[in-house]
């Protein structure tokens, strides 16, 4: 008991000395198992019939996402979401299309070029922040991207300021434990809560191999 009381008494002092002490780093928040962010061929996105397979004007819809609105799309890896979500809120809206892969940045970068889309900015994020400009968007889609992140915790913090009032966050994701590109719909609300969101929604329609859901989360 004393060696396992010592371990306690040394992160503490530890946590205690970072509010103090330039250069003494803080105990590292938990984490959960989480899937390898993709880096591969970003063409694998664009599969013919996904659109009508994750009913992605549905699930715009029921965001609240219009004409005028600003989104973001957090892990936009091809910014599949991205064009489509920058065709839906026009001229007067804009898409924040963020990733931490430079590589998707610049395809997406070229492909807004190339459609004439001069509402979509891009954002080279970090695993922990997305980097969005403060009280920037009035909704936010993590497409099949939530199982990627690892802490939760410190995304979601840093997400909290670019949200404007009553903004809806949407989160499609599949069945799993993390590290196979899925994560379990109970595990995403338990976690959403403890950032300050509440559950406003739940639906299973994104496909029909009963695998895939979508929730959508609000600000307490």
């Amino acid at each position: 008991m004393s060696k396992y009381r010592g371990v306690l008494q040394r992160a503490m002092m530890l946590s205690l000395l970072s509010l103090i002490v330039p250069g003494v780093p803080a105990q590292a928040p938990p984490t959960r198992p989480s899937s390898t962010p993709y880096t591969g061929d970003l063409s694998i996105f664009e599969t013919p019939g996904r659109e009508d397979r994750l009913q992605i004007n549905r699930v715009m819809d029921l965001l609240g996402i219009h004409e005028g609105s600003n989104v973001a799309d957090i892990g936009a890896g091809s910014g599949w979401f991205t064009v489509r979500a920058a065709a839906r809120v026009g001229a007067t809206g804009a898409v924040y299309a963020e990733d931490i892969n430079p590589d998707a940045i610049d395809y997406i970068k070229k492909r807004a070029k190339k459609a004439n889309l001069t509402n979509v900015h891009t954002v080279l994020g970090t695993p922990d922040d997305p980097d969005l400009p403060a009280h920037s968007v009035d909704a936010v889609l993590m497409l099949k991207a939530y199982h990627e992140v690892a802490n939760t915790t410190a995304l979601l913090a840093h997400l909290t300021p670019a949200l404007k009032p009553g903004a809806t966050i949407g989160i499609v994701d599949r069945n799993g434990d993390g590290t196979d590109h899925g994560l379990m719909p109970e595990v995403v609300k338990r976690e959403m809560e403890r950032a300050g969101f509440r559950q406003v929604a739940s639906y299973d329609f994104t496909k029909a191999d009963g695998q895939d859901y979508f929730l959508i989360f609000k600000q307490k």
